[in-house]
């Protein structure tokens, strides 16, 4: 991630609506599959500043986070967020069966080999164990924002599940969200693809999140965000900007 999407990162996690919607959605699913259980361990992949580890402490008796930025994983540290662990994704730094939750918060998107890092999330879940990832949806609005966050692909819901099954991992989820708003950011996004294949703007100018909403637009966005959660615990949803994906470790054979 460069330095532009860096600094919209940290500065805007904690009250941007599209930060605070995917909380509260990706999190209040997981709560739901997980049915009333709560894990002993459980590890956050790409961590970060620990936005999402902290609240995984609400769900989990013990949380990990893990992360290749040094920076970001002494931030989360010092915030009492999580255990910090400096380690790779394609390498996890911990034992065969060491977790009951592993989670992946729009991770898989940044790797080369997605596969490779749901095999090593698999190796060290318990037999039965959870994964838990999100991943931006649909290929055709690949843009200057997903080059700028270092995206390397964009899925759609089967291919996302075929890669948890070839991992060794049993689809229990796969819905897509962000899907209230979705009529409107899908529109927006093929308009600035356009207007930067006209112009040829440099897509490390700006982001998405360089646009600034009212107060009042801001909340009204994260409320129906968020509102889509009572339709996401009952059914996997067809159509959204993003996908959230369970999946069960299956025994080894």
């Amino acid at each position: 991630m460069d330095a532009l999407a860096r600094e919209q990162f940290e500065r805007l996690e904690r009250d941007h609506w599209w930060f605070r919607g995917r909380r509260a959605v990706y999190l209040g699913l997981l709560r739901h599959v997980l049915g009333g259980a709560r894990p002993a361990r459980a590890l956050d992949v790409g961590a970060g500043r620990g936005a999402f580890a902290a609240e995984l402490r609400a769900l989990c008796g013990n949380v990990v986070a893990l992360d290749v930025d040094r920076e970001a994983l002494a931030a989360c540290r010092a915030a009492g967020r999580a255990g910090a662990v400096l380690g790779d994704s394609a390498r996890l730094p911990f034992a065969d069966h060491s977790f009951d939750l592993v989670c992946l918060f729009d991770v898989l998107e940044h790797l080369d080999d997605d596969r490779a890092a749901l095999r090593e999330v698999r190796r060290v879940l318990r037999p039965g164990g959870l994964c838990f990832a999100s991943v931006p949806a649909w290929p055709w609005l690949f843009s200057g924002n997903d080059r700028i966050a270092h995206h390397k692909r964009r899925y759609t819901r089967a291919a996302l599940a075929s890669c948890a099954l070839g991992a060794g991992f049993a689809v229990v989820r796969n819905t897509h969200t962000n899907v209230l708003l979705f009529p409107l950011i899908a529109p927006a996004v093929l308009a600035r693809k356009a207007w930067e294949t006209l112009r040829g703007e440099r897509a490390s100018e700006r982001t998405n999140l360089s646009w600034r909403l009212p107060r009042s637009v801001s909340e009204l966005c994260y409320r129906a965000f968020a509102a889509e959660l009572a339709l996401a615990r009952r059914l996997d949803l067809p159509l959204g900007h993003s996908i959230a994906l369970a999946a069960r470790a299956e025994p080894a054979r």
